[in-house]
């Protein structure tokens, strides 16, 4: 075993299908049927973390699954195949998914047996087909292998979207997969098949400054496909093809961690620097002056994303609304087309997936716990349920930005990046977008602490009106059950310590581009 060709890509990709697998044999034996998620699990980043090591000393480990078309004689077409590789990138992805996995199994299976959920087999088994398929996008060695992955996370989470099995569940997941998989169709297929006949590959590059399009190519094509690739990875959560994603929160609480948090969206925001950085590459963005244009493209999402997140009392929306504008914070960072921008860029992958996920798991407790879902009636709550809300305002810091958080770190990257990019334009987004982010997560934090129990105001409202409204519901609570309530725990914890420890996180990125 070579590092150039290894084994470990294939075993890691192969771990969650198996898993899969076995989830649907063992559905009758629910123990059995979660032992066998959370084992897949482990063993996913079991094999993601054995290659740690091999990427931190700079190695680049390859392996290819088989050749579909093989390189012309010539020497021009270098043919094409589904393959793997492994690198700074890659593991940034790789790792968070795979580590949130196992926690996002635990978190599962206490909310869907608390909340007495129907077919959890097949939400068992199509949670680990989208891992698999967001790790081969992860560790996808060319654009054909990650729009393959991708569109196996498109087709394993519409069954999780429809999960409710009810007019409005399908009304979402229909919007969810149309979304998705039409602008992927329109837009990355056929810029792939241009991006072949130039360019004679799709292996992404050796390095991100270089990119694989050759110098003769007209910058009119070079731009129109560029924008056909920020376009068709619509996971990425960019106006205007956004809207499936606050659709999508019809779904059970923890897809929705795994929408906003680990698969969907990451794979989207992944697929789209991967582009950007190893198929155009920063030097030829840099020559047809793509960077600021970019960033301040992504600008509008990130603002208008916050604005409307301000106007929502439901929280899951309010969440929803929030990844719209964060999953642009990691394409703007790239744009700066500097070392530090991109670094900033590339790390809110990770604090982003510790962060929201904390949050989600946050939501679904107190759905569980309280059957409420608006943030109006949240007031006091956090008296009775402090470690979940004290979760929610730790990840809710990151958000923001503020330290000692993970967010805290790749707004600062990206706040050094812009100022070394001289727009201040881009620095007045981050400010005022963070801002934002403190003008809709600080009222819910405050709300829940010391704000006035619904249950009092019901009451008052019973005497004048000769009923209460939440009559069901005496206004005593505890934590959810301890399988919810270690999990988002855990996610809180890391984002303080990846806040304070980013080496962690930033020795994979450092380096990216030069």
């Amino acid at each position: 075993m070579t590092p150039e060709s290894d084994p470990r890509l294939l075993y890691a990709l192969l771990a969650p299908l198996l898993g899969a697998g076995l989830v649907m044999v063992t559905g009758k034996k629910p123990n059995l049927r979660e032992a066998v998620s959370f084992i897949a699990a482990c063993t996913l980043f079991g094999f993601v973390a054995s290659l740690i090591p091999d990427v931190l000393a700079k190695k680049v480990v390859h392996f290819t699954i088989f050749q579909l078309i093989p390189a012309d004689g010539a020497g021009f077409y270098q043919g094409l195949s589904l393959s793997l590789r492994a690198d700074g990138l890659s593991m940034v992805f790789a790792v968070a998914a795979s580590f949130l996995w196992m926690l996002a199994v635990f978190y599962a299976m206490g909310y869907m047996r608390a909340h007495h959920e129907a077919n959890q087999t097949r939400f068992n088994a199509c949670f680990a087909l989208a891992l698999f398929g967001a790790v081969g996008g992860a560790f996808a060695d060319n654009l054909l292998t990650l729009y393959f992955f991708y569109e196996i996370v498109s087709v394993s989470t519409y069954p999780l979207v429809a999960h409710h099995q009810d007019e409005e569940s399908y009304e979402g997941a229909q919007k969810y997969l149309v979304y998705l998989t039409t602008t992927a169709k329109a837009f990355i297929l056929p810029a792939m098949v241009l991006i072949y006949v130039l360019s004679g590959t799709l292996d992404f590059a050796q390095n991100a400054n270089v990119g694989i399009l050759p110098a003769g190519v007209h910058n009119g094509i070079v731009i129109a496909l560029y924008i056909a690739c920020i376009l068709g990875f619509a996971k990425n959560g960019v106006m205007p093809f956004h809207s499936w994603l606050p659709s999508a929160m019809v779904a059970p609480t923890p897809v929705s961690a795994l929408l906003h948090a680990v698969a969907v969206v990451k794979i989207g925001v992944f697929a789209t620097v991967r582009v950007m950085l190893y198929i155009f590459g920063v030097d030829l963005m840099d020559r047809l002056h793509l960077g600021l244009p970019t960033a301040c493209f992504v600008s509008i999402t990130i603002l208008l994303g916050s604005v409307i997140a301000l106007s929502k009392d439901n929280l899951k929306a309010r969440l929803a609304y929030s990844t719209v504008s964060q999953l642009s914070y990691v394409i703007l960072g790239v744009a700066l087309l500097n070392p530090i921008g991109i670094e900033g860029g590339l790390f809110h992958i990770a604090a982003h997936a510790f962060s929201k996920i904390t949050l989600f798991f946050c939501a679904g407790a107190i759905y569980i716990v309280t059957h409420k879902k608006n943030i109006s009636e949240m007031g006091g709550l956090g008296r009775q349920m402090p470690w979940t809300f004290g979760a929610f305002a730790v990840a809710a810091l990151s958000m923001i930005g503020a330290p000692p958080v993970a967010g805290f770190v790749s707004k600062l990257y990206m706040l050094v990046g812009s100022m070394e990019a001289h727009s201040y334009f881009i620095l007045a987004v981050l400010i005022g977008s963070s801002l934002l982010n403190a003008a809709y997560f600080a009222p819910v934090v405050y709300h829940a602490f010391f704000g006035k129990p619904a249950v009092a105001a019901a009451a008052h409202g019973a005497d004048a009106h000769h009923g209460d409204s939440h009559g069901h519901d005496d206004g005593h609570h505890g934590e959810a059950p301890l399988s919810m309530l270690i999990p988002l725990c855990i996610t809180a914890a890391i984002s303080v310590a990846i806040g304070i420890y980013p080496d962690l996180i930033m020795q994979f990125v450092k380096g990216i581009a030069q």
